[in-house]
């Protein structure tokens, strides 16, 4: 009989104990659920460079601001960025303008942000080569194309392959990788290492990114007397920062806000940014206009 009179109060006990413990608030309703981490992938524009403090900056601003925890993740090559945005693998890219209309036709991914540089949020696509080479402008370059070595970036840049290639198509002197008037034709797989490569003399002219150029000689990581710019591209809007096409209005104002709010140095310094801005789709129009061209995705 006591067992059984012990057993009861203890079992009465732990109900009383288990229901107290669920019962988090004062109404009794639940615990809300634990908000998810909010992802962000970023394009590798530079091999080199101090990008690591830059992320943790931005991380912890951006999980303080949205207050939840934010993962921010280089990807190795830019088409890993897009993939990853297509199978809703990140909530938030930093993507090339041509990465970013990829993106945009696969999955959706929205354009909120932009880099400013020197206040603007434009930059260019520039030819590069040694400042002892023959040649001070493309048209030199295009008059014997045969002796000489070409270098892009990687192959999804705006700057460093889409712009150009289209450029020297016009001109009739590359028809295709394989079809082309030089005599060698190569993709380096960024920015900088075109640079170093023409600095080095491993190719005779490069296309680059005219914003990370110019980061890159301000740093040191090129000798800026050693190269001569010998064209350069209409304006292109700035690389965008994109959102996941599910991500609420209100994450997306509280991020505008935030990244236009942005004044530590070392996360501007690692973007070539004097500041933030809104971008929108429409800014990457002619973008789209030439990724269509170029067959890369259909109207």
């Amino acid at each position: 009989m006591k067992k059984s009179i012990i057993f009861s109060v203890t079992l009465l006990l732990f109900v009383f104990l288990t229901a107290c413990g669920n019962d988090s608030t004062s109404d009794g309703k639940e615990n809300k659920e634990t908000v998810e981490d909010f992802t962000i992938g970023v394009i590798p524009a530079q091999t080199e460079g101090a990008m690591d403090e830059a992320m943790e900056n931005l991380q912890a601003t951006l999980s303080e601001k949205l207050d939840r925890n934010v993962t921010i993740d280089v990807y190795p090559d830019y088409n890993g960025v897009v993939e990853a945005m297509n199978y809703n693998k990140i909530d938030m890219a930093f993507f090339g303008p041509l990465t970013y209309v990829v993106a945009h036709e696969k999955s959706g991914a929205k354009a909120i942000i932009t880099q400013l540089v020197d206040g603007e949020p434009y930059y260019y696509s520039y030819f590069i080569t040694q400042i002892d080479s023959p040649w001070d402008t493309l048209e030199d370059v295009l008059k014997n194309p045969s002796e000489v070595n070409l270098a892009f970036g990687d192959i999804n840049s705006t700057s460093g392959s889409l712009i150009p290639s289209i450029e020297l198509k016009n001109r009739g002197v590359i028809q295709s990788d394989d079809e082309h008037s030089f005599q060698s034709v190569r993709y380096s797989g960024s920015h900088d290492a075109t640079a170093l490569s023409v600095q080095n003399k491993q190719v005779d002219v490069g296309a680059i990114d005219s914003a990370i150029y110019h980061q890159l000689v301000e740093s040191g990581k090129i000798n800026g007397e050693q190269i001569k710019i010998i064209w350069k591209s209409e304006k292109l809007f700035q690389y965008p920062w994109a959102v996941h096409r599910d991500t609420e209005e209100t994450t997306i104002n509280t991020l505008i806000e935030t990244f236009k709010a942005i004044d530590d140095p070392v996360i501007l310094d690692a973007f070539g940014a004097s500041g933030f801005t809104e971008a929108t789709d429409e800014d990457y129009k002619a973008i789209r206009d030439a990724a269509i061209k170029e067959g890369i995705i259909t109207e």
